[in-house]
């Protein structure tokens, strides 16, 4: 299997073209993702053909585990369609299917490089049953504490296509124990079909520091969907502004929402190099 390692902000990807042919794809991202005897990867993301967009996705998390988008990811993706499968396009715009929902990229291309890639990530959604999360708070479910090694922590829960789970701060993001309360927020019986886990600090109404532990995966060096529900969340308590830079281990993200509409993520994604994957004899 060929494959191309890329990231957007340190968030890793292995990148693969497939025709839909049906393969052991969680125990393949779980042997080729392990960073010590596999490549190491964030994630396994396939390219398949799509009838409703340019492209169709498929993203498997280090653990095998199959996820709904990665905003990160999929400007990856976008990266590779242009440059390295001739996908030219259409008024300067890409579109993804995933599982979720049909996304949007405007993409500045110049001499055949992507240069700059502006991604509609949807709306966020609110609703207890749409993150998912069990709760008797109605939408928007913010600041609901939930117990973790004997300590309320008060989360605030969004959907942007995968479950989010927010934790406001006020002390440096990169003292906050994420190892530790991490797996435990990720697997807490709130969340039916587990969650991401950020701790976020607001530091200006266009600035915020984010750590995410991402499902399936660990914590990451950055999480576009994280910085996108993290900027949302911070948004509906009134902290920040319509347009947010977030800082994270890997570099920086932006993310703009007004309120009303769909969430735009901009970033990195770089090529970082090719390879090739014993899969099955292939």
């Amino acid at each position: 299997m060929k494959f191309t390692k890329m990231h957007g902000a340190g968030n890793d990807f292995l990148v693969a073209e497939s025709a839909g042919e049906e393969r052991d794809w969680p125990r393949i991202a779980e042997e080729i993702c392990e960073r010590n005897l596999g490549v190491g990867a964030d994630g396994l993301m396939l390219i398949l053909p799509s009838e409703r967009a340019d492209f169709r996705m498929r993203l498997f998390n280090a653990d095998g585990s199959e996820a709904e988008v990665s905003g990160n990811g999929v400007r990856c993706l976008v990266k590779y369609a242009v440059e390295r499968m001739d996908v030219t396009p259409k008024d300067g715009r890409v579109t993804i299917e995933a599982i979720h929902d049909v996304l949007e990229a405007e993409v500045t291309v110049e001499d055949g490089v992507v240069r700059r890639s502006r991604l509609s990530m949807g709306p966020p959604h609110f609703e207890p049953a749409d993150i998912p999360v069990r709760t008797a708070m109605s939408a928007p479910v913010l600041d609901m504490e939930i117990e973790v090694d004997g300590e309320l922590i008060p989360v605030s829960c969004v959907s942007m296509g995968n479950p989010h789970a927010v934790l406001f701060i006020e002390t440096d993001v990169d003292e906050y124990p994420l190892e530790r309360s991490g797996p435990k927020v990720e697997n807490h019986e709130a969340f039916p079909a587990r969650v991401n886990f950020g701790a976020a600090r607001v530091t200006a109404r266009d600035a915020m520091d984010v750590r995410v532990w991402e499902r399936g995966a660990g914590e990451t060096l950055a999480c576009g969907s994280g910085c996108c529900a993290a900027m949302v969340m911070a948004h509906v308590k009134g902290l920040v502004d319509d347009r947010v830079e977030i800082r994270q281990p890997g570099g920086l993200l932006t993310v703009e929402w007004d309120g009303e509409g769909d969430v735009y993520l901009t970033g990195p994604a770089e090529f970082v190099f090719d390879g090739e994957w014993a899969v099955d004899g292939g």
